[in-house]
């Protein structure tokens, strides 16, 4: 995207962020659904398809410009980046990497338009960290395959219009997996109510029940076997997406702990003169001026294709946990006021927590930072 249009994006988006979904945020937080006209701006602006292909309706940004759009989206409650990151990122990034023409073109499109919603259906009970271990198959029957499991925390699942699923179609291991495009109301594929969660409402998961679905042979996503490597691909963009949002919700808390500190008096001054909350908000921004540093080289390197998995992985875990502390840093600075319901802080500080376990725990980037040195 050329530069001047890509600054205008990015101011249309802050523009709407900071004037229309802020002020929301509560009214998301009771219903746990966002409300429809901020869905319809989303789409209006292009936000289902920021990171998809020009060719396919979308806005085609790098991730270099992607992650600086996600600063911004990311100030926000996470649920209203929640409602089109799953269709640009895991999801719609499978038939990106991995998709042939004729599935491009009869998803693409309607993904970067918001006219449909897709779901990255991997995580099951017993594979989660793990996803080489999932149980869900998929066996060929004619010009069928055949899928049978189920699979859990299912982002967006309720409103899912397609889901990529992760089945497998040969032996043990990665090297058995396949991808698969299942449509909402198949026949056999059943969505379970929305998952009751500690923090994050307005952004829906659920289970998914696969009981005999069936679907055609040119259903499959890239070639038999080659699932495990296209969720991967998928997951490595994805975290440096993670890590974006974590840096803009970051900055958003330490904004509101900093305006805090400013008003808020204790014992004749305003609190923000004491030494020892200058040091809590001092520590807040260190560790967001690294994150977002880490978040923009890594996503520079990607995109010269020099490091597609040691960065995103790097900045997923030191961002998701960074976002955590500058969370709790906040909470201390408010006081009695930070623990209690109505304040956005500690609604952000229950929200946060989700970071450092979806799209690979801080324990698997561990494993995978370390794996790749070692190696």
């Amino acid at each position: 995207m050329e530069s001047q249009d890509f600054a205008d994006v990015l101011t249309a988006v802050r523009s709407f962020v900071r004037d229309q979904v802020i002020p929301r945020e509560e009214e998301i937080e009771e219903t746990d659904a966002i409300p429809e006209p901020l869905r319809r701006t989303a789409r209006d602006m292009g936000l289902f398809g920021y990171a998809l292909p020009e060719e396919y309706g979308g806005l085609g940004l790098s991730l270099s410009e992607e992650v600086r759009l996600v600063f911004e989206i990311g100030y926000a409650s996470p649920a209203f980046r929640s409602m089109f990151g799953t269709s640009n990122g895991i999801a719609g990034q499978v038939l990106v990497h991995a998709g042939t023409d004729a599935q491009k073109d009869a998803w693409l499109p309607r993904l970067a338009s918001g006219e449909i919603v897709g779901a990255f259906a991997l995580t099951e009970a017993e594979a989660g960290s793990d996803p080489s271990t999932l149980t869900t198959t998929a066996t060929r029957d004619g010009d069928e395959y055949v899928i049978s499991g189920a699979k859990r925390f299912i982002t967006n699942a309720p409103e899912a219009d397609v889901f990529m699923v992760f089945a497998r179609t040969g032996g043990a291991g990665s090297r058995g997996i396949s991808t698969f495009l299942v449509e909402k109301g198949a026949a056999g594929l059943k969505v379970g109510p929305a998952d009751e969660k500690m923090g994050q409402r307005g952004a829906h998961t659920a289970e998914v029940f696969f009981d005999g679905v069936r679907v055609p042979a040119d259903a499959m996503v890239g070639t038999e076997g080659t699932g495990f490597r296209t969720a991967m691909a998928s997951l490595a963009h994805g975290r440096l997406s993670i890590s974006a949002v974590c840096v803009g919700l970051a900055q958003r808390i330490l904004d509101e702990t900093v305006a805090y500190a400013k008003e808020r008096s204790q014992g004749g001054s305003v609190i923000g003169e004491y030494q020892l909350i200058q040091g809590l908000i001092a520590d807040s921004q260190a560790e967001l001026y690294a994150g977002r540093s880490m978040v923009l080289e890594a996503a520079r390197a990607y995109d010269a294709g020099e490091d597609t998995k040691l960065g995103p992985s790097c900045a997923k875990y030191f961002c998701s946990e960074m976002v955590g502390r500058v969370a709790d840093r906040a909470v201390q600075v408010y006081g009695g006021m930070g623990y209690m319901r109505g304040v956005a802080v500690e609604r952000f500080y229950r929200d946060v927590r989700l970071f450092r376990i979806y799209e690979g725990t801080s324990q698997i980037q561990q494993l995978v930072i370390a794996r790749n040195l070692l190696r």
